[in-house]
């Protein structure tokens, strides 16, 4: 594809996104945020009751790059129904060729994040499950959860607990340059 019609294909997925809006009865709900840009996605899947994702959605506000891009991700992950391991497996620079390196430039943050938000709710799913076989009740694992969210602070995009207000802080946030396209 060449950069008019990568740009052209961000456009569109960011103003209209495809699977956005919350999912019910989802397995997890993961919240990621980029401290000082201000983007934001919350990620919610469903599993096939294994270790397959069946249906994902997101909900989220941000620049035209990270909203485009988990339009683009989800659009891949519910064709596909990737495993756990294939999530794991993808790689950064992977979604950075799928969106279009020489359209996101340097703005790799908002160009991942949404992956790296799919991948800590794979985490999280594996983790539940892993803690559930040995006994911990919802509440606990959610306090685990919770405390591990805070040690990633600082670490570029956070995602669980304490992604919305990293994500809220925009008093560095570089102008969008797609925004008018």
């Amino acid at each position: 594809m060449d950069r008019d019609a990568l740009i052209a294909r961000l456009v569109d997925h960011y103003q209209r996104p495809r699977h956005k809006g919350a999912l019910g009865q989802a397995d997890v709900s993961m919240p990621g945020g980029n401290p000082g840009c201000g983007d934001l996605v919350t990620l919610h899947v469903k599993t096939d009751g294994a270790d397959r994702i069946a249906e994902a959605s997101f909900e989220g506000a941000g620049c035209t790059i990270s909203q485009a891009a988990a339009s683009i991700l989800l659009r891949k992950v519910n064709r596909e129904h990737p495993t756990f391991e294939d999530v794991r497996d993808l790689t950064y620079e992977e979604m950075l060729d799928l969106l279009g390196r020489e359209v996101v430039g340097f703005r790799h943050r908002c160009a991942t994040l949404a992956l790296g938000t799919l991948k800590a709710a794979v985490k999280a799913l594996e983790m539940d499950r892993k803690l559930r076989g040995a006994g911990y009740s919802d509440e606990e694992i959610r306090e685990l959860r919770d405390a591990a969210a805070k040690q990633a602070v600082g670490s570029g995009h956070v995602v669980g607990a304490g992604a919305e207000e990293a994500g809220r802080d925009t008093s560095e946030r570089p102008p969008d340059p797609l925004a008018g396209s």
